[in-house]
């Protein structure tokens, strides 16, 4: 087992990888930018280094001031959370040739999956099931609008390289596809240095269903049930639930399978997450995979019992899986929600600021993963997403009305944040009836925010 794993992330997963370091007698050491000299995970740790300006580019993304710590600190491990450098395959390369073990897939692997057109390509060989569109990358507008006119409107324009949304369109007229095309390569340049990029029938109003794999270096591949990730506002996810309303135990059964074929045809060792997409017509169709722990992971340790951050760090020592598919139950139902610094009233807005006041919730199946203290300065340059709250209960019902209460406890003073909105989605009857899919928040949000303003104005009352 490892004596010292490095920390290649801050905020909320940070401190969770920091947690499970402890409990396995691991040494944890963390990196933290300028911007994030007080930030929890600092405080808690025995070593700290700084890495850099506040900046992500000068410090977070810095993969040479990160292995410089972690080789001058001794760790013979790191673990890289998510976002950042966590699907970054150079780096998982460069922690290799370094004698450091990338808590997560090789570097052939994270480029295999990681270029969607190449993934999609692979799927299609290993008999999963993929969204009718383009045979690999499309070279120029012209290309994909003939493609476009072929497979017929609409379609959904992606990124090869692409992730969270970002260097994707939606294009449900033929006169869109040119212009739209071009902004989703300028967009996908921008953000991920490619302008690769490859076409989707766009399958309207679906479910996106994601299911956790884990697999060891002895060849063993589980999946751990599915998350329902369909609460989203411009391809972010803002709740997540399991189980799926959506799922029989039949189709769950034939999804599973499916996201194991896929781990297995990427030769995928450690923690992932196999997505897809399910239609109104209950058709399921591959989209992407996630190399690495996913935000949305508390969900699946709430209806598992699995620690899957442990199960990380073990696979990467080498140790086998420590169970079987045989042995994964689940257990109730589980559901999550993304509490971010953000004005939903202004286009939520980031809204970064000093934490004047903060009471979190607790009690029986209550969860919360932070970074959050009271007095903590939250800093404007990353990501808006301030804690998640968790919740577990013996059926559905039971942990909507305890998200419910988890919500009304949870104070934060200082920031403008989206707790209002999320307690709102917990009472539209489509959602309590789980009748909802990817467009809910797009059909709803204007009710939504009317509903959290008058609730806002009764609470001040």
């Amino acid at each position: 087992m490892f004596r010292r794993i490095l920390i290649a992330n801050r905020g909320e997963i940070a401190v969770r990888i920091f947690r499970a370091c402890r409990e396995m007698n691991i040494q944890p050491v963390v990196v933290y930018s300028q911007g994030d000299a007080d930030a929890l995970h600092v405080q808690l740790a025995e070593e700290a280094y700084c890495i850099g300006p506040a900046r992500s580019s000068d410090s977070y993304l810095n993969m040479d001031a990160i292995l410089t710590v972690a080789q001058r600190t001794g760790c013979d491990a790191l673990h890289p959370g998510y976002g950042f450098l966590s699907e970054n395959a150079d780096f998982a390369d460069a922690c290799a040739q370094a004698g450091i073990a990338f808590i997560g897939p090789s570097g052939d692997v994270i480029r295999k999956m990681g270029n969607k057109a190449a993934a999609r390509k692979l799927m299609q060989q290993a008999g999963v099931p993929v969204v009718p569109g383009s045979d690999g990358a499309v070279d120029t507008p012209e290309q994909a609008k003939a493609l476009a006119d072929e497979m017929g409107y609409p379609v959904l324009i992606k990124a090869a390289a692409g992730g969270g949304g970002r260097g994707m369109r939606r294009v449900f007229e033929p006169d869109q596809l040119i212009p739209l095309f071009q902004e989703a390569r300028s967009e996908s340049m921008a953000c991920f240095g490619s302008d690769e990029m490859y076409l989707e029938k766009l399958i309207l109003n679906p479910r996106h269903i994601e299911f956790q794999i884990m697999a060891d270096a002895q060849g063993n591949v589980i999946q751990l049930g599915e998350r329902d990730c369909s609460i989203q506002r411009r391809n972010q996810k803002m709740l997540e639930e399991s189980p799926s309303k959506a799922l029989t135990p039949e189709l769950r059964e034939k999804m599973g399978a499916a996201a194991v074929a896929a781990a297995k045809a990427a030769g995928y060792v450690n923690a992932g997450t196999i997505e897809f997409v399910l239609s109104p017509q209950g058709e399921f169709y591959f989209i992407e995979m996630n190399t690495r722990i996913q935000v949305e992971h508390p969900v699946t340790e709430m209806v598992t019992g699995l620690d899957l951050v442990r199960e990380q760090i073990r696979v990467a020592a080498g140790l086998p899986l420590s169970v079987t598919q045989e042995q994964v139950q689940l257990h109730g139902h589980a559901m999550e929600c993304r509490i971010n610094a953000e004005d939903p009233a202004h286009d939520f807005r980031p809204s970064p600021g000093h934490i004047d006041f903060l009471h979190l919730p607790g009690g029986c199946g209550v969860r919360v993963d932070s970074g959050l203290y009271g007095g903590y300065d939250l800093p404007p340059y990353y990501d808006s997403m301030m804690a998640k709250i968790i919740v577990h209960a013996p059926t559905r019902l039971d942990a909507i009305r305890r998200m419910r209460r988890a919500l009304e406890e949870l104070v934060i003073e200082g920031t403008t944040n989206n707790i209002d909105l999320l307690h709102q989605i917990l009472y539209h009857p489509d959602f309590v009836r789980g009748a909802y899919h990817t467009g809910f928040m797009d059909a709803n949000l204007d009710t939504l925010l009317t509903w959290s303003h008058g609730a806002e104005e009764e609470n001040k009352a």
